[in-house]
């Protein structure tokens, strides 16, 4: 999950205060007791139930999405888990997260909803959490996030040949689609007692779908996906980032259109299309420029520097040769001995300053004299063009799209993995309660 997603989800809680204060308020003792045991951990009903708060503010407004109470604390208490088990294999590893990292994601948090961080803390605390807790789940989810990163950089390569044969086989399409997901999914190995029923609840689902059923309360209700409490929301992705089953099936729908079920390795999927967008052309505007600088040093002061570079425009502008000059008196050791030539660059790659006076500068003239981080400068446009950076822009999509694939693919496999490998008991009444690793 990225960041953003988390620290929106982190947020909901400033949204809609009054399901998670009549939470607050429940007595004690219906929030006391144990509702899962995994490893050397304990998920408390406490716990579970401001999750649930939290979810419930969520959709305060559409409570109608929500499935029954007790289907809704199963999938709030299956997230709870994976989010604990990959805590702990987090701090396992060694991941820290400091104090300076959670400062930084908390300022980022505040500024996304127009506040300075007391003004966050203030928020917080009036919905009934309190700040520490709020801390600690920024710290947990950035945990995550680090896992997740070094996970995917230990097990996810992408050659050139992979990308090769990608761009020849037409693998790479440019745009995004916004997708809704539901997920119905089977056991490994599963009976094909298993895969029929699974098939009747994809197509009941479907059913309810296309009797007007809002996609997301389905989504919410039925979808076994870690994305269900976000009403199966995919997000935007690139044709690439998307399975290729997904990618095609959207191919074929209208805007707000969603398709029958289709089975899928690990269970049966609902397909709506939400939004699709095109991509254009990339085309880049380039600069070829020269410039001479004169760097401000112990020796040479701010007021020498600029004094100097005056004086070398002023002696261009009377008839010297630039590029002379440039060899003779600029501090660029990259572009004096090319006299004072920058190459072909974009708008951006020489800082700010530079990028300005590019636009304040016509070809051929000679700019006035600026001050930049470097030094004291004089810089000459020399000419402009427009390329096509498209196919340049494809290889390293295809890079990306490979590599987002294999993230995902390689990240739920290792979620796989430790659950598996984890002693997992569920005490809460009415879900699955077998004990043993993986259960």
């Amino acid at each position: 999950m990225r960041m953003n997603k988390l620290l929106a989800t982190l947020i909901l809680l400033l949204a809609s205060a009054a399901p998670f204060a009549q939470a607050q308020l429940m007595p004690t003792e219906k929030l006391d007791g144990i509702v899962a045991v995994l490893d050397g951990d304990v998920i408390l009903r406490s716990e579970l139930e401001r999750q649930v708060a939290t979810v419930q503010a969520q959709y305060a407004n559409n409570p109608q999405q929500l499935p029954p109470r007790a289907e809704l604390e199963r999938q709030v208490l299956d997230r709870l888990i994976m989010s604990k088990l990959q805590v702990a294999r987090a701090d396992e590893t060694g991941i820290r997260i400091a104090d300076s990292e959670i400062d930084q994601t908390l300022g980022q948090i505040a500024a996304q909803n127009r506040m300075d961080v007391d003004q966050l803390r203030q928020a917080i605390t009036r919905q009934g959490m309190s700040w520490e807790q709020f801390r600690h789940n920024v710290h947990d989810e950035s945990l995550i996030q680090k896992l997740r990163q070094r996970v995917v950089q230990s097990r996810v390569q992408v050659s050139d040949t992979e990308i090769e044969l990608l761009l020849k086989n037409g693998g790479v399409k440019r745009g995004q689609l916004h997708l809704g997901h539901i997920q119905i999914t089977l056991p490994d190995g599963a009976s094909p007692e298993q895969i029929a029923a699974a098939q009747a609840k994809a197509e009941d689902v479907s059913r309810q779908i296309q009797g007007g059923m809002d996609f997301a309360a389905a989504a919410i209700r039925y979808s076994d996906a870690q994305n269900a409490l976000d009403g199966g929301d995919l997000g935007w992705r690139s044709y690439d980032e998307l399975p290729p089953a997904f990618a095609e099936i959207a191919e074929k729908l209208q805007i707000g259109q969603s398709a029958p079920p289709v089975r899928g390795p690990n269970g049966f999927h609902i397909i709506k299309l939400i939004e699709r967008r095109e991509a254009a052309s990339d085309l880049v505007t380039e600069y070829h420029a020269r410039h001479i600088l004169v760097r401000i040093t112990e020796i040479v002061s701010a007021a020498q520097a600029e004094k100097t570079i005056r004086d070398l425009r002023a002696r261009i502008l009377a008839g010297e040769d630039f590029a002379k000059l440039a060899k003779e008196f600029s501090n660029d050791t990259g572009t004096a001995n090319l006299g004072g030539d920058m190459g072909w660059f974009v708008k951006g790659a020489y800082g700010s300053k530079i990028a300005e006076m590019l636009t304040e500068t016509k070809v051929g003239e000679i700019s006035e004299p600026f001050l930049s981080d470097a030094g004291w400068h004089i810089l000459e446009p020399l000419a402009t063009r427009t390329e096509d950076k498209t196919a340049e822009a494809e290889r390293d999509k295809a890079r990306q799209t490979l590599g987002s694939r294999k993230a995902e693919e390689e990240y739920g496999n290792f979620l796989r993995q430790i659950r598996a490998e984890a002693y997992i008991e569920i005490r809460l009444p009415g879900a699955a309660g077998a004990s043993g690793s993986g259960s």
